[in-house]
């Protein structure tokens, strides 16, 4: 149970980083940070392997990186859907 808080947290503080990084707001606050904390990691292991330090499963380094790139092409979406709106 504490390893799953855990992972929480780590995720969403991954999720927070990336956001400061790319200077845009993750959409749906700490649930946002979060999700984006998990496929973040997710997509930059896949991408860039699992190397670097690693904290609750997560590898730090690829886990920031992928969050930013999911950060950045969600944000371009939303930012899209936006303008088709208007």
């Amino acid at each position: 149970m504490f390893s799953f808080l855990w992972a929480l947290i780590i995720g969403g503080i991954i999720g927070w980083v990336a956001g400061l990084i790319t200077g845009r707001d993750v959409p749906g606050g700490i649930i946002g940070n979060i999700i984006a904390g998990f496929v973040g990691a997710w997509l930059g292991t896949l991408i860039l392997g699992d190397w670097g330090p690693v904290v609750a499963n997560f590898a730090i380094i690829p886990a920031i990186i992928g969050a930013i790139v999911l950060v950045l092409i969600v944000s371009f979406i939303l930012r899209s859907m936006r303008k088709s709106t208007d």
